[in-house]
């Protein structure tokens, strides 16, 4: 007979999954909030598409180059009080997005969200399994996933319906309260723990921090200033240089952030690679459509959110299927023939959108999509844990979910720039001329991905450790966002 207390969580470890699978929802739910309230935003704080581009990747480019620093900063210095800290800063950035009367406040607010997020993220996986006994581990971190998901899933719908019936603003003011609750019960409910001899890498950060920017900075503007314009050759030049003098750092320092070792290994290559490109595609298509199910469709907030649901939505109905499918035939089929499906989903919207396109014709592509991100994020972390040792596993993670977000930045900032250079927003068919090639542009990147992740090894060198070492959560592993 199993004892009650085999199967339930008790006492610290519901504090800490509580705590910590809210403080993701909410960090989670900001990734993609905002998409359905652009238009609004725009509307009503002005602004060109640029900075309508900055709203988004102002949070997602912080959140993606300090979250490995954050990761250790809380070794450092203590994970409950840097979890506190960042939970703080997220908190009150919320509320000075809230406050923003201009787009420029803004985008400085977002960019601060992002700062705290990184911080918090990446120790809420640390907190909740050093709370939660091993044995009902599984069980804790499954809840916390699908948490996680689905916040994802409901990001566009639940933006869409703030914005709708109330305001833009409360996207914002939504985290305020919970923010204020968490705080203090943070500091009562959830145990302390340091990594002692952690280390900092302040250069590793500087210079891929002042790299991405410089490049993302570049893409952004470079239809509005000219691809040859000082600015934007600055940023390109510039920001490729400090992103050099990352990796070389990465292979000649003793403790970075990211060791480039690990790069060697073509798995690991490829399935951090294909992560890049499957978020490049998503995130800058997201970014389109969703203004176009509103401007060009004529949908309303909530129901240009509700449309979206076959898309962010379905991974909450497939993922266990993935799952099962995944352990039987092993994880890289299963994740290429999602990002496959993504990149045919994403090439079906781009061949029927029309300025007067019917929401049935959307809707297959919008599944086919919504089945391949499925497939795809199911056995994307065992893929990615069979590709390195235990002791790298903690740093794996972080750096997957780092380029995860870069690639979400530079998909907005791609694809909108090829939007920008087609298209615009004077007419219902300007929106769509710009929209078509960037969604083609997408589907290529995902397409790619999918041939990248045929670089995993069949064979998974971590199947041949200890049963639960694959799927054992290490440190610092930063939840995807």
């Amino acid at each position: 007979m199993v004892s009650t207390q085999d199967t339930k969580l008790r006492g610290p470890a519901v504090w800490a999954l509580v705590l910590t699978g809210v403080a993701s929802f909410m960090a989670a739910l900001d990734n993609l909030v905002v998409t359905t309230a652009l238009p609004a935003i725009r509307e009503d704080l002005g602004g060109k598409l640029e900075d309508l581009e900055w709203t988004v990747n102002a949070y997602t480019l912080t959140f993606a180059v300090l979250l490995m620093f954050g990761a250790a900063l809380g070794d450092r210095f203590g994970r409950r009080r840097l979890f506190i800290v960042g939970l703080t800063v997220f908190t009150g950035a919320s509320a000075a997005a809230a406050l923003a009367t201009g787009i420029d406040a803004l985008i400085a607010a977002r960019a601060v969200q992002g700062v705290g997020a990184a911080i918090m993220m990446p120790l809420t996986l640390t907190l909740l399994t050093a709370a939660v006994p091993a044995a009902r581990r599984g069980m804790a971190l499954g809840i916390y996933g699908a948490v996680t998901g689905l916040a994802v899933a409901s990001g566009p719908l639940i933006g869409g319906s703030l914005t709708e019936h109330i305001s833009w603003q409360w996207i914002f003011w939504l985290n305020v309260p919970i923010g204020l609750a968490l705080i203090p019960l943070a500091r009562l409910r959830l145990a302390e723990s340091t990594a002692p001899g952690a280390r900092l890498d302040i250069p590793g950060t500087l210079l891929i921090s002042g790299g991405l920017f410089g490049i993302v900075y570049a893409l952004v503007n470079a239809n509005s200033e000219g691809w040859t314009s000082a600015p934007v050759l600055t940023g390109l030049v510039g920001g490729s240089a400090l992103v050099g003098g990352f990796i070389h750092h990465g292979f000649n320092h003793a403790n970075p952030m990211l060791p480039m070792r690990l790069f060697r290994d073509r798995g690991f290559l490829g399935i951090n690679l294909a992560s890049l490109l499957m978020f490049l595609g998503m995130f800058g298509s997201i970014f389109l459509l969703s203004q176009f199910l509103q401007g060009v469709a004529g949908y309303s907030p909530t129901e240009a959110g509700l449309r979206m649901l076959p898309w962010t939505g379905m991974p909450m109905i497939i993922a266990p299927l993935a799952g099962i499918l995944s352990d039987r035939i092993g994880g890289r089929p299963v994740v290429a023939a999602g990002l496959a499906f993504q990149a045919l989903g994403l090439g079906w919207f781009a061949a029927v959108l029309s300025a007067d396109v019917s929401y049935a014709a959307q809707l297959p592509p919008l599944i086919l999509s919504g089945i391949g991100m499925a497939l795809y994020f199911a056995p994307a972390a065992n893929v990615l844990m069979s590709t390195v040792a235990p002791a790298d596993q903690g740093k794996a993670s972080g750096t997957n979910n780092a380029l995860r977000e870069v690639g979400g930045a530079l998909g907005v900032a791609v694809l909108a720039s090829v939007f920008s250079a087609q298209g615009g927003y004077e007419s219902p068919q300007a929106f769509t001329d710009g929209t078509v090639p960037a969604l083609w542009i997408g589907a290529g990147a995902v397409a790619l991905a999918a041939a990248l992740a045929l670089l995993v090894p069949r064979k998974a060198k971590a199947a041949e450790a200890p049963a639960g070492r694959t799927t054992a959560v290490p440190d610092k592993v930063p939840a995807a966002g």
